[in-house]
């Protein structure tokens, strides 16, 4: 079960617009982040939800995606995210900014297998600019923007792609928007005695 929800979670960049994201839902992936493990359970990391038309506007002009796909802007018009989550660390806490990271890769791991497990996906955004993120949401001076990840019913299809050793990892689009993610084989990345 756990490996076809991994498999269900891919990093998607087209959504249903028809299918909103309700505060209740994002409530509930957050509830369940929120009992990932902690790096000496210090616990700094906060949320801000946002699944009203307006606001995931706004946070959606503050977002950059698929920098490897460079002569298409994704996600495509009317295929945005209906909702966001924005992971935030209250430097209150902690301010360490790099103590939490594996943190939040935890959080965000885990409420995207939620929302696959829901029948909805996810894409974790790097690529912004926290200041303009953190401006735009009138966030507090102590809360500091760490991820963005996008929530919705995926509307687009994703082909992983075994590759052989060597082989460009970079994911692409085909002619149909297919949208391919090479993964290298598990020979190739255990490292043997």
């Amino acid at each position: 079960m756990l490996t076809d929800l991994v498999l269900k979670n891919r990093s998607y960049r087209g959504y249903n617009k028809n299918r909103k994201v309700t505060k209740e839902e994002l409530m509930e992936l957050v509830d369940i982040a929120r009992l990932c493990p902690s790096s000496a359970n210090i616990q700094p990391l906060c949320y801000y939800l946002a699944w009203e038309p307006d606001e995931v506007a706004r946070i959606q002009e503050q977002t950059r995606w698929a920098g490897a796909i460079t002569h298409m802007k994704l996600p495509h018009l009317g295929m945005e995210p209906p909702a966001f989550i924005v992971i935030l660390q209250d430097t209150k806490i902690n301010d360490s900014m790099t103590r939490f990271q594996k943190d939040v890769g935890i959080v965000a791991q885990t409420m995207l297998l939620a929302a696959a497990e829901r029948g909805l996906g996810g894409c974790m955004i790097g690529n912004y600019n926290a200041d303009s993120v953190k401006k735009e949401l009138h966030l507090a001076e102590n809360l500091a923007p760490v991820l963005i990840v996008a929530f919705g019913k995926p509307a687009e299809k994703i082909v992983i792609k075994e590759i052989e050793e060597g082989e460009n990892i970079a994911y692409y689009r085909d002619e149909n928007d297919v949208h391919y993610v090479p993964k290298r084989k598990l020979e190739d990345i255990i490292i043997k005695k």
